[in-house]
Parts: structure tokens; sequence; C-alpha cells
């Protein structure tokens, strides 16, 4: 059997999550080591729309298993073992997110597969390593696996979106799994008071943190976001203190962002923040201290006094 990569997809309500479009390009990079094709799978929903999404450059097969609407575990699980069976794919990648850390754990316990969580990268040459992070995100690590087949979750914001259009062949199948079947059943959503901007959408973040000195320069950051089209973000300092509130953090504690441009302006650059913006296209960071750990992710840095260069850049850019 030609060797392969199996990933699983992710939707919520509707709409298929940024981390699939992620797991498209991580599999393609794994498949194209181990020789082998990429296949995808879309579990339950609107399977025919979201293969269409799904149709990337690079994905070879899309497998849409129309049960059921929403997660459920037993389906994902069994759907996830007959494919992973059908296959016999070399890797099993999966998100790491609530719903992958529920099903990939009895999966890979059930086919006997070595499963590695978190994944950041990862190489393969006669063998998987998988980069992960620990201690807060202060130092990485290197899991060798060993074996033949195995599974790995992949963190969100790791990997760019896949883009372009594919001519994968698409394969439309049921399990024999219904919703509730291993005794857990997903009954609804309760919407959770999230503010009145989700940061994770934006194409622009005007990022702000300790280096403001006081909330009521907060202003300052908000006519720079309105000159540049942006949304204010912030370091977890800024939401400690309740200058502006939780969905507006970013970092480890806060929300991973994938904006086009990301202006860090008095952030440091802790390893906690930076693990939720070094997926940014562009970072621009603003800091005094030429030494700041933030210029060692940026692309452009400006060293200088916030207050005298956030001025210049609204009169630039109004």
């Amino acid at each position: 059997m030609t060797a392969a990569v199996l990933a699983i997809a992710e939707h919520r309500r509707g709409d298929l999550r940024d981390v699939s479009y992620e797991l498209v390009t991580a599999g393609r990079e794994l498949a194209d080591a181990i020789g082998g094709e990429l296949h995808v799978a879309v579990i339950s929903g609107a399977t025919e729309e979201f293969a269409e999404a799904l149709d990337r450059e690079g994905v070879d097969a899309i497998h849409a298993v129309e049960n059921g609407e929403e997660f459920d575990h037993g389906v994902y699980a069994r759907a996830v073992e007959t494919l992973h069976g059908e296959l016999d794919p070399t890797a099993l990648l999966v998100p790491n997110s609530v719903n992958g850390l529920d099903y990939a754990p009895a999966v890979a316990e059930r086919l006997d597969l070595p499963l590695v969580t978190d994944a950041i990268d990862f190489a393969y040459d006669d063998g998987l390593t998988v980069t992960r992070e620990m201690y807060g995100s202060k130092v990485e690590t290197t899991v060798e696996v060993t074996g033949d087949r195995f599974a790995v979750t992949v963190r969100g914001g790791e990997w760019p979106a896949a883009g372009g259009t594919g001519d994968a062949r698409v394969e439309t199948t049921t399990v024999d799994a219904e919703a509730g079947d291993s005794g857990v059943r997903v009954r609804g959503y309760e919407e959770i008071a999230a503010g009145d901007v989700d940061i994770t959408e934006a194409d622009v973040l005007v990022s702000v943190g300790r280096g403001i000195g006081e909330e009521e320069n907060l202003e300052l950051i908000r006519d720079l976001a309105d000159a540049l089209g942006a949304t204010v973000s912030a370091s977890r300092p800024i939401v400690d203190n309740g200058w502006l509130p939780k969905n507006r953090q970013v970092g480890q504690s806060g929300a991973v962002v994938t904006p086009d441009v990301y202006v860090a302006i008095g952030i440091s650059g802790a390893v906690q923040h930076v693990a939720g913006m070094k997926g940014a296209e562009t970072i621009v960071a603003i800091n005094t201290d030429p030494n700041a750990p933030i210029f060692d992710v940026a692309d452009y840095g400006i060293v200088g006094d916030l207050f005298e260069v956030v001025p210049a850049l609204i009169e630039g850019f109004e």
C-alpha cells in the first residue's frame, strides 16, 4: 500500500476551523518527507461543502464521513479507526484542540500507535522527530518516535494555512456509529461572554504591553489602530490590570493569533506572549530596549519611545 498521511479536519457550528487548513500544510510536508500521499478526512456536518473548501494544493484525497452534524467522541473515534484501517497511513495528524485531544488518545490506544501531543514542528528521516515546548514555552524539546506508524496532535498557528486550488479525489462514506453510542452526547453550545471582538479573526492587530505605562495612554494605541484599520489587543499585564478585557489577550494564556500584520508596542516579548503571535505573517516591534526579546521574532523593529513613534505613525497613515 502507498505510504500516506491522514489528517483529520475540524469544524464547529458549521465552519471549518483554521487549524484544518494548517493541517493540510503540515500534512503535505510530512507526506513529501515519507514519499506518500496526503489524505484529509472531514467527519460529520456539511461534508460536501467542507470537502470543497479543503481541496487545497497538495491534497491527494478527501474522505467525507457523513455521520451526524457536530462532534461526537464515538463517531469520530470510529471514523478515524475505520479510515486508518483502510489506508494504513504512516502518520495520523489531529488538531491539538479540545476535540482532538478527546478522541486522539482513544484512537492511538486502540490502534497501538505512539502518540505525541502539541507538536510545533516535526521532521522525518527514517523516523519521526517532533518538536514540542515545555515549562510555559520556555524550553523546546525534541521527541524521537520509534515505530513505523504514529499519531501526532498539531498545535494551531504553527503552520501557515494551505492555499491554492487542488484536484483531490473525494470519497464519501459512513461508519457504523451513532452519536451517543459512547455514552456521551453533545447537547448544544453555550456562548461564553467573549467581549466585543474576536482577535483571532483580525487581519491587523495593534498589541500593547506594560510599556504603555498608564491606562489613559491606551487612547493613543486606539488612534493608531483606527489609522491602520486594525484591532487592539494586548499582553497579559494589560489584562491583569483590568485595562482591557480578557478577550483581547494574546499569548499562551490568551488567544493564538495569526494576522497579516502584528504591531507589538511596549511588549518585551516574554515566551508566553510570543507563543500566541509568532505565527503572524509580519511582525513589527516598537520598544525602547534594543535587547528586548520581541526583536528576536520581529520582521521590523523600531527602537524608540512609543510616545514619539506612535504619533508619527498615526500621522503617516492618516
